[in-house]
């Protein structure tokens, strides 16, 4: 389901999904998720990937090292997530991010402390924060260390909207969002939308309940 909102505070984001949501939120590190218990969410490590490339880049010793030791990390959890693709052994996996946790979690200690450049600190300061959060998927069926597939959902709703300059009232968004919320829906059904789109009219015309897309 697609929402647009004025802005991205804390108040859309608990508007979305309600106070009492029991699942696991997957997103980047933006402001606004920091209101949910870490252990309810899932950081995306394909952001955290092009964090740690930024200092990795710096070719200025310390921090150069440690955006080369995240990104190893990174690696090292992409590998771990693909062994478990294949061979569906959770427990294997739950072993290798334990030896994952046990590199990374003194990484982040020395980026945080001491007289470090300003990104590798914030970076460092933020992850021991959400700590819980990075590790989700190897606890939680049905979880991946990527919001990946969501931001693929997103991308041909946000071309619409640069194209389109957005709609000029409230109604128009409501017809806007729900629309694109289906069309994005019919795509992971691989389903037509024109089709279900068609269905639907008849069935309004008609009297006739909605058909439903599960």
């Amino acid at each position: 389901m697609l929402r647009i909102a004025p802005d991205r505070g804390k108040q859309r984001l608990h508007g979305l999904i309600g106070d009492e949501f029991a699942g696991i939120v997957g997103s980047d590190r933006f402001s606004a998720y920091n209101s949910l218990e870490p252990e309810r969410r899932q950081v995306c490590w394909s952001h955290l990937r092009r964090d740690f490339t930024f200092p990795a880049d710096l070719g200025s010793g310390p921090q150069e090292a440690f955006g080369l030791d995240g990104l190893e990390v990174t690696w090292n959890v992409f590998h771990a997530w693909k062994q478990f693709q294949q061979d569906g052994d959770r427990a294997a996996l739950q072993r290798r991010v334990e030896q994952i946790k046990a590199q990374m979690w003194p990484l982040l200690q020395w980026g945080s402390t001491g007289k470090r450049q300003r990104h590798v600190r914030a970076l460092a300061k933020n992850l021991l924060k959400v700590w819980p959060a990075l590790w989700t998927f190897a606890d939680v069926p049905d979880v991946e260390p990527t919001n990946n597939a969501a931001e693929r959902g997103l991308r041909a709703a946000v071309i619409y909207r640069k194209l389109s300059l957005g709609s000029r009232s409230q109604s128009g968004e409501r017809m806007i969002e729900r629309l694109l919320s289906v069309d994005q829906t019919c795509r992971l059904q691989r389903r037509s939308l024109y089709a279900y789109l068609g269905d639907a009219l008849t069935a309004k015309a008609r009297g006739d309940p909605v058909p439903a897309l599960i």
